[in-house]
């Protein structure tokens, strides 16, 4: 399988480049049904995937694959309207190359958004959890972004992952959802490979090793943003419950996952304004 490298990411920032007019420094990644946040960019350059070299483009219902590139609440941003995923087939250095094209581009922020399956009771389907710390399960079993030779003009070889969620970060958006009226959980978010949901006995073993949410991307995603020297802001949307017990009278759905990610948008929303908000007026 093709490695992607510094090649392949420069590549891809000069298209992006060439198609753009601002210089952002906030990158926003859009998780399943909850793209429609990128119509909020003001003024926005829109860039197709498929117009950008080498730049993964998803195959799933609810990840457009647009980048908007413009001005939210006076900070310049490129919003990723969907992701590629690890289950999509594609290699782990493509699936996070636009990370790596974003650093080079600039961006020393990244906040990565998601839907995820509730494992905590405490949760319910269009809550908001921030997440604290993660699980990278497929990561730890062989999948990792940072496998194979290491670049150390990216990187370094081996990461600290000690604090990957930035704390002045979470900070602030613990701060804009209490201005906002907005309930904001936060926990653990484990990752794992898809494209099937769990089973019930899988949910149970991951709620016993402190997961309180699921799903099935943003891992690689902060582990690469951390590798190139970006502070991480992480937010779940919880679309469905991870079923824990046998009998199962009620299925996982896809379209139940979209359905209610259009549920979360305005709450969202309303956290990463403030967010944007914040970092607009202070030094940071």
């Amino acid at each position: 399988m093709k490695s992607f490298g510094r090649v392949e990411f420069e590549t891809a920032a000069e298209a992006i480049r060439r198609q753009m007019h601002y210089a952002p420094r906030v990158g926003i990644v859009l998780g399943s049904g909850i793209g429609n946040i990128a119509d909020r960019v003001e003024n926005a350059d829109i860039i197709p995937y498929a117009q950008i070299p080498h730049w993964p483009c998803s195959t799933v219902i609810g990840h457009q694959g647009q980048l908007h590139i413009g001005k939210m609440e006076g900070q310049e941003v490129i919003v990723m309207r969907g992701r590629a995923h690890y289950y999509e087939g594609y290699p782990m250095s493509q699936v996070t190359l636009p990370i790596r094209v974003m650093q080079l581009l600039g961006v020393d922020i990244i906040i990565l958004t998601n839907a995820a399956g509730g494992i905590n009771p405490i949760l319910h389907p269009t809550d908001l959890m921030l997440i604290t710390d993660h699980i990278g399960l497929i990561g730890m079993t062989g999948a990792n972004p940072l496998y194979g030779p290491n670049d150390d003009t990216l990187g370094p070889r081996f990461l600290d992952l000690s604090n990957v969620y930035d704390p002045a970060l979470r900070s602030m958006a613990l701060e804009s959802a209490r201005e906002a009226g907005v309930p904001l959980h936060q926990g653990v978010y484990i990752c794992l490979s898809g494209p099937s949901f769990e089973t019930p006995a899988e949910v149970r073993f991951l709620r016993l090793i402190g997961a309180d949410a699921v799903g099935m991307s943003t891992v690689p995603e902060a582990i690469v943003a951390r590798h190139g020297g970006s502070r991480v802001l992480g937010i779940s949307g919880i679309t469905n419950i991870a079923i824990q017990q046998e009998p199962v009278s009620e299925k996982t759905t896809h379209e139940e996952v979209l359905e209610t990610g259009e549920l979360i948008v305005p709450r969202l929303e309303a956290v990463l304004r403030g967010v944007l908000r914040a970092l607009a007026n202070r030094e940071y």
